[in-house]
């Protein structure tokens, strides 16, 4: 579980497609100053033997939120 500080675009090869797909979460929360997180949890795979449990968890602030929403709106020419 982590709290993203950055979001950089990785440079080299590009990633191969995953080949399992997973459900994911997501849930607001305060910090103690007031502001928002968005929390981001995915879960095990359907092939997982034990019961589904969450796999990841990311946390975004406010800015980062943006940044990933500017991201997203130039990946898919939104």
């Amino acid at each position: 579980m982590a709290r993203v500080r950055s979001l950089n675009e990785a440079t080299g090869r590009p990633p191969s497609v995953h080949p399992t797909e997973v459900d994911c979460t997501w849930q607001t929360t305060q910090t103690p100053d007031g502001s928002t997180l968005v929390t981001l949890s995915t879960y095990g795979s359907d092939n997982r033997v034990s019961q589904p449990k969450v796999s990841q968890t990311i946390q975004l602030d406010r800015e980062l939120a943006a940044e990933l929403v500017r991201v997203l709106t130039a990946a898919f020419k939104l």
